[in-house]
């Protein structure tokens, strides 16, 4: 049987990589998105589930029907994330912080809680969360996402002890500042509070890069293609 791999915001950026490199390597590729218009554009031959990564009950019926197409699952890539507000602490708000911190933490920890009884019962299995660099370093005016990556940081490394026994591996993906349209929202957005130009912006972010430049979604193949 092929591998079997279910990836949040699998439909755009890094996420379809992902979903492209996998396929292209032979395996069933599942799709999950809260966008209907890019799940839709995505290849026939995934399957595809519009949901809110957390919306609990949408989640456990996914993996019922997961096992019942799939019996199990080889590999789970909690990509979710969004990039909250950009503001100094004292100005965001416990609604917006909720927003932030729920899509990222909360989504990652609702689909390892089900998908870690179906690879601990296989004995094998890989789970592969999407963090941040800003979950290492910090970031100045984003105290929300950096809380939530640097977070998944944590769940990722409890999941490894936890599901090691089991011959489940568990890693986090760190990238840099990723091209795409995300990107430039929040590089607009802090253009806007600056004074500055979005290109401005997104040259300071790509300064801060060891190789000097922003990643791009496709760099994810070289994590995905490595069989984490």
């Amino acid at each position: 049987m092929s591998q079997r791999v279910l990836i949040t915001a699998g439909a755009s950026g890094i996420g379809r990589v992902m979903a492209e490199t996998f396929a292209r390597d032979g395996a069933s590729v599942w799709v999950v998105d809260n966008n209907a218009e890019t799940l839709s554009a995505c290849p026939e031959t995934w399957r595809k589930t519009c949901l809110d990564v957390t919306d609990e009950q949408g989640v456990a019926a996914l993996f019922e029907e997961l096992k019942s197409s799939w019996g199990s699952l080889d590999t789970l890539c909690s990509n979710a994330g969004v990039a909250g507000p950009g503001a100094p602490v004292e100005e965001v708000s416990l609604a917006n912080w909720r927003a932030c911190v729920s899509v990222s933490l909360e989504g990652a920890f609702l689909f390892a809680k089900h998908a870690a009884p179906l690879m601990k019962t296989q004995r094998s299995g890989a789970v592969i969360i999407t963090s941040s660099t800003a979950g290492i370093f910090g970031f100045a005016n984003r105290s929300p996402y950096v809380s939530a990556k640097w977070a998944v940081i944590g769940l990722m490394k409890t999941l490894a002890i936890e599901l090691g026994p089991f011959n489940v591996r568990a890693n986090a993906l760190c990238p840099g500042p990723v091209e795409g349209e995300r990107m430039n929202y929040v590089a607009d957005r802090e253009a806007q509070q600056k004074g500055r130009t979005r290109e401005d912006v997104l040259a300071e972010y790509a300064s801060g890069s060891s190789m000097l430049k922003l990643v791009r979604p496709e760099d994810s193949r070289l994590a995905t293609s490595a069989g984490f």
